[in-house]
């Protein structure tokens, strides 16, 4: 007979309460403080006190056990409100849970707060502590490769310092000060924002989207100071900053921030009147529902973008893109063709003004159907459009080449050359270390599962090998 839970008392402040929240999500979940542990990396022993209230709970542990339990930040804003309702108490709690974790540290590594990982060197391991300062790594976490929330100096100490680029936290604004020397505000953001698009494809989304956040927030306080079509100007860019500061989120694995900063980007498209804007950023979320596994919900997405969009523009190609590779991830491998027919003839007779999707050809729509047929399992088809986009990519897209090196492999193996999918995979592992790219790591993860049985075969356990290197392990 399990062991009867204590009584919680909620009532009896703040923490109390946040404890009682904690555990009633837990519950509706069906874990067990122990499943919970094991999902969040969390300490079993931390969580029991932090549901009774016994142990500081830092705003990091919040927040990881906020996204393993789907709470939608309901855990980190019932955070907020206890550290506001008792911030003397919380001034201690921070210094002592600092002294927990040192004393932690000295004793074992399985008193860690997010649970012990592992080092690239075997045999070592280091105590994640309650650091506040995070960012979202590729884990081996039970045979899969996850993305995961981690104290930055977990990440250095594991000697996978390209892995430590991006923050999770909010950065700060820029002073007021500052902004009254900047010249013409909209030209400045502007060419900002396409000097961090071309230098993302170089080295990766890590190293650029710290400066991406920070001068989205410079621009949003400049928007704010701004009045009549100024204003306008700005919240339009300020769009485009929402949107492609999701695109970076998403590529380095943080799914949450993506929807999050992909949704303020819809609401404030709709805030300019633009149609275009919106139809753009209903494509973008479409694209992005795809990539995470809500096929049903990119195809609805992807039809409200073409019914926003003007008829005859590039972005009702974009639109009809999107719902070509969502009718393949829902298997309709008939729907699917039609789409992408759909879109090659309305390419060709396509406006060209400059602005939405200037890069749209049909070299890129095919190779967008080479994803879409090997997620129809269509292998020969998918490597060969692989194999010819890569031959076409401009040495410049860095990240890009890695992406389309994972997918060929992907196809290569689902053909049976197990050696040549071994091979490219290899490339792209070297690419995915350089970039952290998610899109990499999820394509290699799941080409990792398919060599695993042919782990005998030539460049195989090199291949797997190379790839432990690069991520994450719990010890």
């Amino acid at each position: 007979m399990g062991q009867q839970p204590n009584d919680l008392t909620p009532g009896a402040g703040p923490w109390h309460r946040w404890g009682y929240e904690l555990r009633q999500f837990r519950e509706a979940r069906r874990l067990s403080q122990q499943a919970l542990a094991r999902k969040a990396l969390i300490d079993r022993s931390h969580l029991g006190r932090f549901e009774r209230a016994e142990r500081p709970v830092p705003r990091p542990s919040a927040v990881v056990v906020d996204r393993a339990l789907d709470a939608a930040g309901a855990l980190v804003r019932c955070w907020d409100e206890a550290e506001s309702e008792s911030p003397q108490d919380s001034s201690a709690m921070q210094s002592r849970a600092e002294t927990e974790v040192h004393g932690a540290n000295t004793r074992s590594h399985g008193a860690s707060d997010l649970g012990p990982l592992a080092v690239s060197v075997p045999g070592q391991a280091v105590s994640l502590g309650d650091d506040m300062d995070l960012v979202v790594v590729p884990a081996r976490i039970n045979g899969r490769i996850h993305f995961v929330p981690v104290p930055r100096r977990v990440v250095l100490a594991s000697g996978l310092a390209g892995l430590a680029a991006a923050t999770v936290p909010a950065t700060t604004a820029t002073a007021n000060s500052e902004l009254a020397d900047m010249g013409s505000p909209f030209e400045h953001f502007a060419q900002l924002r396409r000097v961090i698009i071309q230098t993302d494809n170089l080295i990766g989304p890590r190293h650029v989207l710290p400066a991406l956040q920070q001068h989205l927030v410079s621009l949003a306080e400049r928007r704010r100071f701004a009045r009549g079509a100024d204003a306008v100007e700005l919240l339009a860019l300020e769009t485009r900053y929402e949107e492609l500061a999701g695109w970076f989120a998403q590529d380095i694995g943080d799914e949450r921030t993506a929807h999050g900063h992909t949704a303020k980007a819809l609401d404030a498209s709709h805030v300019t009147g633009d149609t275009d804007l919106t139809a753009y950023i209903l494509g973008r979320k479409a694209q992005l529902a795809a990539d995470t596994g809500h096929p049903a919900d990119a195809l609805g997405l992807a039809t409200a973008a073409r019914r926003t969009a003007r008829p005859g523009s590039r972005l009702e190609v974009i639109a009809v893109l999107h719902k070509a590779h969502a009718h393949a991830v829902l298997g309709e491998a008939g729907e699917t063709h039609k789409a992408y027919d759909t879109t090659l003839t309305l390419l060709g007779r396509a406006d060209s003004d400059g602005v939405w999707g200037s890069w749209l050809d049909t070299a890129y729509v095919n190779t967008a159907r080479a994803r879409s047929l090997a997620a129809l399992g269509d292998y020969e088809r998918a490597a060969a459009g692989f194999d010819n986009a890569i031959a076409m990519l401009p040495p410049a897209y860095r990240r890009d080449r890695g992406v389309y090196l994972a997918r060929a492999a992907r196809a290569h193996a689902g053909t049976g050359n197990i050696i040549l999918a071994a091979r490219i995979g290899i490339q792209a592992v070297g690419i995915a270390a350089e970039t952290g790219s998610a899109r990499i790591f999820h394509q290699l993860d799941r080409l990792d599962e398919t060599l695993a049985p042919a782990a005998s075969e030539d460049g195989v356990a090199e291949f797997r090998a190379s790839l432990d290197r690069i991520v994450l392990h719990p010890a």
